[in-house]
C-alpha cells in the first residue's frame, strides 16, 4: 500500500482513511473477506496515531464495510453494500490459487524497501552508489544492436552471450558449451522453471536449515515438501530415509550461503555431491555470490566435480552488476536445458535482448572482471565497518562469524529477541531488518544483516537503535 493521508487535504486524516478504504472496496482492490492489516501496521504505513486508525476503522464498521471476528482480526464485510454482490469474490479465488502467499514479514519488507526514508539493514542488493551506472550508460553507447538481436531471442538466449559465458565459467572451473546453457531472467526464475519442468508434486526439496528458499515459495507452491538437513551429520542416511521412491532435489549455496554467509569445505561439497549422485538426487547449485569472495583464493563450485550432468548450476549478475538487468543462467545437460527453455518460452519469450547484449559486451571487453574487483574491495570496507559496529553495540549479547565475502553477517543472539514485535517496532523507527524466522521457521535468535546497501551513517544509527531496543 503506497497511499497515505496528507496534511494538504481539506479532510481530516481519519476521513481520508475512511474514503480510501471505501474506494478500494468499491473497486475490488480489497475483496470481500480479505483480512485487514493490524492497527499498528496501518499506523506505521499511514504515519498517523493508532487512535486515528481506530476511529477510521470504527466508522467503517458502522457503515457495514468492515467486520470484526473475535480472535481473528478485522475483515472486509461479506456484504458491504448490495452492488458489490455482483463482483467476483476475489479473496476466495486468491485463497484457492496455486501460488502460496509469502509470510507477512516478507510482504512488509517488500513494501517498505521501496520507501526512500527507510534504513535497510538486511537488504540483499547493492547500494545505489555501488551500482555501475556510468559504466552501463557508456556501454549502451558502445554496443551495436542489430535488428535481429532486439527481437525475440533464441529459446536458450543469445548465442553470443552463451559463448562468452563458456569462457567466463572456465575461470570458475566449469567446462561447458553454449548448448548446455540457458539464459534466464535472474536466478529466481531458475527455481520456478525447475519446479514446473523437472519435478512432480510431492517431491522433496532438501536444503540447509536456514535457507533463502524459506523466504520465497516457488517449490512449495508447486506442491513440494521442504526438508532441512545438516550436511555435517550423517547426510546419506537422512536423504535415503526421506526420499524413498519419491523425486527429490538438493538445493545448495556452497559459496557464501544466504543467509549465513558460510562457505562449505571441499569435503562437505564432495560428500553432498557423492551422496546425491548415489541416491539419484539432482543438485541445484546457486552460485550468485561465488565471485564476491574477499580473498583471492577461489572456492570451486560443486559443479566442478560433475562429470555426469548431475548438477544444475545457476549464476546471475544481480549481485555483481545490477538486479535491474534481470540476467542469469543455468548450466546443465542439454535435455534438461531444452526442457527448461521450452517452459521459459511459454512464460516470457526470452530475457531482455538489450541486457544480454550489455552483459556480452562486459564479458568480452574485460569490464566485468574489473568491475567485480572494484566491488569486492568496496564490500570488504563495508563489512569491516559493520563488524566494528557489532563489536561496539552487540559484543555482550550476540556472536557472529567475520564475513569472508558477499553481503551478509548472520548474527546469533543469546536470547530469542528477534521477534515479529521487534520487527514491527523497528519499522515504526523507519528501520528494516531481516529476522532469522524468515529463513528458518520459529527461529528467533538470528538476524541477517547486510552491509551492501545502507550508508555508513545508516548502519551506525540503525544498529545503535537496534541495540537500544533489544
Amino acid at each position: 500500500m503506497e497511499w497515505k493521508p496528507t496534511k494538504q487535504s481539506h479532510q481530516t486524516f481519519h476521513e481520508q482513511i475512511v474514503n480510501w478504504f471505501t474506494e478500494c472496496i468499491a473497486r475490488g482492490d480489497f475483496p470481500i473477506g480479505m483480512k485487514c492489516p493490524s492497527q499498528r501496521a496501518l499506523a506505521v504505513q499511514f504515519e498517523v496515531n493508532r487512535s486515528t486508525i481506530n476511529t477510521a476503522l470504527e466508522e467503517l464498521k458502522a457503515k457495514g464495510l468492515l467486520e470484526t471476528r473475535v480472535g481473528s482480526g478485522t475483515f472486509i464485510a461479506q456484504n458491504p453494500w448490495p452492488h458489490l454482490l455482483s463482483q467476483p469474490k476475489w479473496q476466495q479465488h486468491i485463497n484457492a490459487s496455486i501460488h502460496k502467499p509469502n509470510i507477512e514479514t516478507i510482504q512488509l519488507i517488500n513494501d517498505y524497501e521501496q520507501r526512500n526514508d527507510m534504513t535497510r539493514l538486511g537488504t540483499g542488493e547493492l547500494a545505489l552508489e555501488l551500482l555501475p551506472t556510468n559504466q552501463l550508460e557508456k556501454s549502451l553507447r558502445e554496443i551495436t544492436l542489430r535488428p535481429q538481436a532486439i527481437g525475440y531471442s533464441e529459446p536458450q538466449g543469445s548465442y553470443e552471450l552463451r559463448e562468452s559465458l563458456c569462457i567466463h565459467l572456465k575461470k570458475r572451473g566449469i567446462d561447458t558449451t553454449p548448448s548446455n546453457i540457458l539464459i534466464i531472467s535472474g536466478a529466481l526464475q531458475a527455481f520456478q522453471l525447475v519446479a514446473l519442468g523437472l519435478l512432480e508434486p510431492g517431491s522433496f526439496i532438501f536444503q540447509q536449515k536456514a535457507s533463502y528458499l524459506n523466504s520465497i515459495h516457488p517449490f512449495q507452491s508447486a506442491g513440494m515438501h521442504m526438508y532441512s538437513v545438516d550436511i555435517q551429520s550423517n547426510i546419506h542416511e537422512t536423504l535415503e530415509r526421506m526420499k524413498k521412491n519419491r523425486h527429490g532435489l538438493f538445493y545448495a549455496i556452497p559459496t557464501l550461503e544466504n543467509p549465513t554467509g558460510r562457505i562449505w569445505t571441499s569435503e562437505e561439497k564432495k560428500c553432498v555431491y557423492e551422496t546425491c549422485k548415489q541416491l539419484s538426487i539432482p543438485i541445484l547449485e546457486d552460485d550468485v555470490y561465488g565471485e564476491l569472495l574477499f580473498e583471492e583464493a577461489q572456492e570451486l563450485p560443486i559443479k566442478t566435480f560433475d562429470q555426469t550432468g548431475h548438477v544444475l548450476y545457476v549464476g546471475s549478475v544481480s549481485k555483481t552488476v545490477s538486479p535491474g538487468l534481470r540476467i542469469g543462467w543455468i548450466v546443465g545437460p542439454q535435455t534438461v536445458i531444452r526442457r527448461l527453455a521450452d517452459i521459459k518460452m511459454q512464460t516470457d519469450y526470452g530475457s531482455s535482448a538489450i541486457s544480454q547484449a550489455i552483459l556480452t559486451h562486459w564479458l568480452t571487453s574485460g569490464i566485468y572482471e574489473q568491475s567485480i574487483a572494484n566491488l569486492r574491495e568496496e564490500l570488504r570496507v563495508r563489512a569491516h565497518f559493520m563488524e566494528r559496529l557489532l563489536e561496539k553495540y552487540f559484543s555482550n549479547i550476540a556472536t557472529w562469524e567475520s564475513p569472508k565475502g558477499g553481503f551478509y553477517i548472520w548474527v546469533q543472539f543469546s536470547k530469542p529477541v528477534i521477534t515479529k514485535a521487534l520487527f514491527v517496532a523497528l519499522l515504526e523507527q523507519k528501520i528494516i531488518i531481516h529476522p532469522g524466522y524468515v529463513y528458518e521457521p520459529n527461529e528467533f535468535h538470528h538476524l541477517r544483516l547486510s552491509y551492501a546497501y545502507a550508508t555508513f551513517e545508516q548502519m551506525e544509527v540503525g544498529l545503535q537503535k537496534l541495540a537500544a531496543m533489544i
